[in-house]
């Protein structure tokens, strides 16, 4: 059974830090890129970032830019999202998924496998 589990979400005051994990478990995952969703109440999921199977190439949307940073061990099957100068509109839940592909993709459709979501509230 495929599964993502995200952790180290939490509450944080604005400029703060966070790093999220996503370990992911029944299939080999370092062939899939990875991506960060968040959902924030009342709006759609939306595309935060993502990372190749090797970890050699990254994608951000631009209010990650310069703030998130994503990484993965592949021998631990884990995926990181660091989250640096966290801003009250970073408020969401967040979700990582898996995609039987080499290229990031920005549409959550595009993707196979996704995990129970992680909260993150950033208070100002």
């Amino acid at each position: 059974q495929v599964q993502l589990v995200e952790s180290g979400g939490g509450l944080v005051q604005a400029g703060g830090s966070l790093r999220l994990s996503c370990a992911a478990s029944g299939r080999t995952f370092s062939s899939d890129a990875m991506g960060w969703f968040r959902q924030a109440p009342g709006k759609e999921r939306e595309f935060v970032g993502g990372i190749i199977g090797s970890g050699r190439s990254t994608r951000y949307t631009d209010s990650a830019k310069g703030r998130f940073t994503i990484s993965r061990d592949n021998a631990k099957n884990t995926v990181y999202l660091q989250m640096n100068n966290l801003k009250p509109e970073d408020t969401a839940v967040y979700y990582c998924a898996a995609r039987s592909g080499t290229y990031i993709r920005t549409l959550a459709k595009e993707y196979d496998f996704w995990g129970q979501g992680t909260q993150v509230t950033v208070s100002s």
